[in-house]
């Protein structure tokens, strides 16, 4: 879709800023999970499960707005390189947070255990069990962890950089859904 508006949907921003906490708080639960052997796992497993999959819901939702709605245009005046690095970084974003719950699941899955999201409410095995396979599964759930983490900072890294240097309105379009125009000193 054509973008011929300055800012982000409000449904967009909605998505965006309920969905940014709760993917640093779904990696930090992930380290907790992995760095304790103590009464502590259980309660952060049950909390990462039903996290995930939500997560997966509206990342769903989340492109949907973004192919429906599109998003606002980048500045005239950012050099080629930012553009394609901005595009790129959105992209893997978008196939992180989709991939992350999903290999989640499947690992799960492959190691026999279920997928609780409250009680006794449990999704369906996606992969067969294999320990093997959930192994695999699981080496690539952290490793993809870690690119969703250094991705999201460098996200973070970027969007502060067009707030606070270059003030040209993309930050905004997202924070407050109004871009301002670059103010330029004479």
């Amino acid at each position: 879709m054509t973008p011929t508006h300055s800012h982000f949907s409000p449904l967009a921003r909605l998505l965006h800023w309920i969905m940014a906490p709760l993917i640093i708080a779904m990696l930090f639960i992930g380290v907790g999970m992995v760095a304790t052997v103590s009464h502590a796992h259980d309660m952060l497993i049950a909390l990462h499960k039903p996290l995930g999959i939500a997560l997966l819901l509206l990342v769903v939702v989340r492109v949907g707005v973004r192919l429906t709605r599109g998003s606002p245009p980048l500045p005239d005046d950012l050099a080629l390189s930012q553009r394609v690095a901005a595009r790129a970084s959105h992209l893997v974003l978008y196939v992180l947070m989709a991939a992350m719950p999903l290999i989640g699941w499947a690992m799960l899955s492959a190691g026999g255990y279920p997928v609780t999201l409250y009680g006794p409410l449990h999704l369906p095995p996606i992969a067969p069990h294999d320990v093997v396979l959930f192994a695999g599964l699981r080496a690539l759930h952290t490793w993809l962890a870690f690119a969703l983490f250094a991705t999201v900072l460098l996200h973070l890294a970027a969007a502060l950089f067009h707030g606070l240097i270059r003030r040209d309105g993309v930050f905004s379009s997202m924070a407050r859904g109004a871009r301002r125009e670059r103010r330029t000193s004479v």
